[in-house]
C-alpha cells in the first residue's frame, strides 16, 4: 500500500519570525519527507520565490501568508486578535498588497515602541540592534525582540520572553490595527484563494473566539479551520472537528513551524491529502509549484 502524503499547510521562514531561511524551510521539511509544504510567514509574500527556487523533485509548494486579523469574540466583550491562513491567492492583487504592506508598517511601528518601553525601564536592548536582527523586507513581530532578549541573557529562550514580558497584555506589549476577520477572507477570495482560520482555540494564548464565530465564518467564504494544532488540547480538536463537519469546513492539521524559535518540529501535525485536494478545488490564484 503506497505511503499516504505528510502534508504541512502552516510554516513560517525567516520572512517573518522563524528562523530558517525559505529555503532552509524547504529543506528542512524534505528531509523528514514531507510531501506539500505551504510557506505561511506572517503578512507578507516575500518568501515565496526562493522557496519556490529551492524545490526538490517531487515536493509541492503551497504559497500562502498568515494574515494578522480582529475578531468579535461571540461574547459581550473586547474583540480578538485572531490569525487567518490565506493560501495560493495572487500577491499582486491591488487590496492584498495595500493590506500586506499596511500591516508590515504597523508591525514595524509596534515592535520600536515595545522595544523603547523595555529600554526605558532599564533592559539591554535598542531599536537598532533588534531590528539588524531583521533579514531584509521580513515582516517584524515580537520573535525578534524576544531572540534579542535572549542574545543579552535577560531570559533564557524565546518562550521564556513571551511568557515572561512579551505576552499580551504585558507592561511592554503594544497592540496593532490588524485587518477585520471577515474583510480578510474577502481579499482573499478576490485574488482567487482561500482561508483557514489558523488554531483558533489556542487557548494558553491567550483569549478565544467561541466556535458560534468560526461557523458564522463559514457562511461568509471561510473554507476551512486548523483542527490539528500543537496549541490545541484533545478536547478542542473534539469539538473543532464537529464544528467543521457541521459547519461544511475542512478540517486541516499543522505544525506551525518556526524553526529554532519554536521546539515544535515540522509536520509534527499534519493534513490529509483528501482534505488538501477539497481546499484547492476552490482557488483560481497562484498554481501548486511541484518540485
Amino acid at each position: 500500500m503506497p505511503r499516504r502524503p505528510r502534508i504541512d499547510l502552516h510554516t513560517h521562514s525567516t520572512a517573518s519570525d522563524g528562523t530558517d531561511r525559505p529555503a532552509e524551510l524547504v529543506a528542512a521539511a524534505a528531509a523528514v519527507g514531507v510531501d506539500v509544504l505551504a510557506i505561511t510567514d506572517h503578512d507578507t509574500t516575500a518568501g515565496w520565490a526562493e522557496a519556490a527556487a529551492a524545490l526538490p523533485s517531487g515536493m509541492r509548494l503551497l504559497r500562502g501568508a498568515e494574515f494578522s486579523c480582529v475578531s468579535p469574540t461571540g461574547r459581550a466583550d473586547r474583540p480578538v486578535a485572531v490569525h487567518l491562513l490565506g493560501y495560493q491567492f495572487d500577491p499582486e492583487h491591488p487590496v492584498i498588497a495595500a493590506e500586506q504592506a499596511r500591516l508590515r508598517a504597523e508591525r514595524v511601528q509596534r515592535l520600536r515602541r515595545m522595544t523603547e518601553k523595555m529600554a526605558a525601564d532599564g533592559y539591554p536592548v535598542d531599536p537598532d540592534t533588534v531590528f539588524a536582527l531583521l533579514p531584509r523586507g521580513a515582516s517584524a513581530g515580537r520573535p525578534h525582540l524576544a531572540r534579542a532578549l535572549v542574545a543579552a541573557g535577560v531570559v533564557g529562550s524565546v518562550n521564556e520572553a513571551f511568557a515572561e514580558l512579551l505576552y499580551n497584555g504585558s507592561p511592554y506589549f503594544v497592540p496593532k490595527t490588524d485587518t477585520p476577520v471577515r474583510d480578510a477572507i474577502d481579499m482573499v477570495r478576490a485574488a482567487g484563494g482561500f482561508t483557514v482560520f489558523a488554531h483558533p482555540l489556542a487557548r494558553r494564548r491567550g483569549r478565544v473566539v467561541e466556535p458560534s464565530v468560526i461557523a458564522e465564518l463559514a457562511t461568509a467564504g471561510l473554507a476551512g479551520v486548523e483542527v490539528d494544532h500543537p496549541d490545541h488540547a484533545p478536547e478542542d480538536r473534539a469539538l473543532l472537528r464537529r464544528l467543521a463537519a457541521d459547519a461544511g469546513l475542512v478540517a486541516t492539521g499543522s505544525s506551525d513551524y518556526h524553526g529554532t524559535n519554536k521546539t515544535t518540529p515540522i509536520a509534527l501535525e499534519t493534513t490529509a491529502p483528501e482534505a488538501l485536494e477539497q481546499l484547492l478545488d476552490t482557488t483560481t490564484g497562484v498554481e501548486v509549484l511541484t518540485g
